[in-house]
């Protein structure tokens, strides 16, 4: 038998009778010119934040009921329309009654909660996996519908993770003779497995969920698993895309990126898969696409372990906002070990990441990224760690900034190349755009820097215009 094709669909891929029908028709075309294909999708657009919100809301304010009702009808709802639209009437009551037995196990388990007052990790999981529970079958029933054998399967039955709750570990070593063991037989008898995203289990059968990303995740792993022949990533783009299209209308599809380059862009805010869920495959050297559910012929973009850089090529540029950068500040901190220690065990104490960081070379200030909303909390926590070293003048100041944006370049061909930072800052200078504060990360494929929040569009258009330079010459 051919190796598989694995194929995932991501919530706006089937969130609509009319993408999902979209979805049906890509497998079946798949399955057509290829053979065999194993489908992952996600939960229905919008749906697992529906069950989260109903979730909080009764741990919050259990007296109020209305609230899950609300949230039980229409979750219902938009799987019911899907089906009216999409199954003759004689599959519509198999379908539907798999997605009854989970709004009713939704409707239970807000109960539980809304009782205790609280809800734990595990009991969050329990809650975020009923999306993809209730979105398999009904795309199962689809692609039966539409003359393709699928059979909707758990992929708690396939993977073997930790007991992480929302961001569990998986263990490919453990969960590969489970997948062999279910898929390889459907896949034998001509049948489309479809299998829930997002989630896994414990040894001992405990319902976890994989983080963010996480059916992206589920996809490389029933690739390297079972050694696919490809995985493709469907989404609502032409895959991964030098800019926002909304801040640059030119933004054009990047044929090709290196793991690397996906993890810096996915890092720095772009809409790109989270690097830790595409690693699988990646290692394994099988080929990962990303590609457009509403334009499957259109572009896309190959994702490889490692491209081959064009000297001074820029791919990409990505944009963060809502930051402020706060700056510690004093002539005392001159040769004193142990200030970036204090100002970082300060920033954790609050339980605030920090985007990006720089430091003068005179060492006598520190100047870091936060989000907005995190940034007096992280000054008040400074001030209070460093207050012996303020009342005696050897900081001088801890401030934060007004709101920031953070632009990274991206593009391995940028490595050991002379004059590329040249390049992106006379661009800024010609905007003209300020720049606040620069870092560059040590994998040397990307430059970031720091602009006030009102020129950040501006900048990223100045220097996507250097990517299309680029690519043509």
């Amino acid at each position: 038998m051919p190796q598989p094709l694995v194929l995932k669909f991501g919530g706006t891929s089937v969130g609509t009778p009319e993408a999902m029908q979209q979805a049906a028709r890509v497998v079946a075309q798949a399955r057509a010119q290829h053979g065999p294909v194993v489908v992952v999708t996600s939960a229905l657009s919008g749906i697992t934040d529906r069950l989260l919100t109903a979730t909080r809301a009764a741990a919050q304010d259990g007296r109020n009921g209305q609230t899950r009702a609300q949230a039980a009808e229409a979750i219902y709802a938009a799987h019911q329309a899907i089906a009216a639209a999409l199954l003759p009437p004689e599959r519509r009551g198999p379908a539907l009654d798999a997605v009854r037995q989970r709004v009713e196990t939704f409707r239970r388990l807000v109960e539980a909660i809304a009782v205790l007052g609280e809800v734990t990790p595990r009991a969050y999981d329990a809650v975020a996996s009923l999306g993809e529970r209730m979105s398999a079958p009904l795309l199962a029933a689809v692609l039966e519908a539409q003359g393709v054998p699928a059979q909707a399967v758990d992929a708690a039955d396939l993977i073997v993770t930790d007991a992480t709750f929302q961001n569990a570990r998986p263990d490919l070593a453990a969960s590969t003779p489970k997948m062999r063991g279910v898929l390889e037989p459907l896949l034998a008898q001509g049948i489309t497995p479809v299998v829930t995203g997002f989630i896994g289990a414990t040894p001992e059968g405990v319902t976890t969920t994989l983080g963010r990303g996480g059916s992206d995740y589920t996809a490389a792993l029933l690739g390297a698993g079972p050694d696919a022949a490809a995985v493709w990533i469907y989404t609502d783009v032409d895959g991964v895309m030098s800019a926002d299209p909304r801040i640059v209308p030119e933004a054009r599809t990047l044929p090709r990126l290196s793991y690397r380059e996906v993890a810096e862009l996915a890092y720095f805010g772009a809409k790109v898969l989270h690097p830790k869920t595409i690693r699988p495959v990646v290692e394994r050297g099988i080929p990962l696409r990303v590609r457009n559910t509403f334009n499957p012929e259109g572009p896309d973009t190959l994702i490889v372990a490692e491209a081959e850089p064009t000297p001074g090529t820029i791919k990409a540029v990505t944009l963060i906002r809502g930051l402020r950068m706060i700056t510690v500040e004093g002539r005392g901190m001159l040769g004193v070990p142990g200030v970036a220690a204090r100002t970082f065990a300060a920033v954790a104490a609050t339980d605030t990441s920090v985007v990006l960081i720089t430091q003068a070379s005179s060492e006598q200030s520190i100047t870091f990224a936060v989000a907005e909303s995190a940034a007096e909390k992280v000054t008040r926590a400074l001030e209070a760690a460093f207050a012996a070293e303020i009342a005696r003048r050897d900081i001088d100041r801890i401030v934060a900034s007004p709101p920031v944006a953070i632009v990274t370049v991206v593009g391995a061909g940028m490595q050991h190349t002379p004059g590329v930072a040249g390049r992106i800052f006379t661009a800024l200078g010609r905007a003209p755009v300020n720049v606040l504060a620069i870092a560059q990360g040590s994998s040397e494929v990307a430059v970031s820097f720091v602009v006030e929040a009102e020129k950040a569009e501006d900048a990223v258009r100045a220097v996507h215009a250097l990517t299309e330079q680029t690519a043509q010459g």
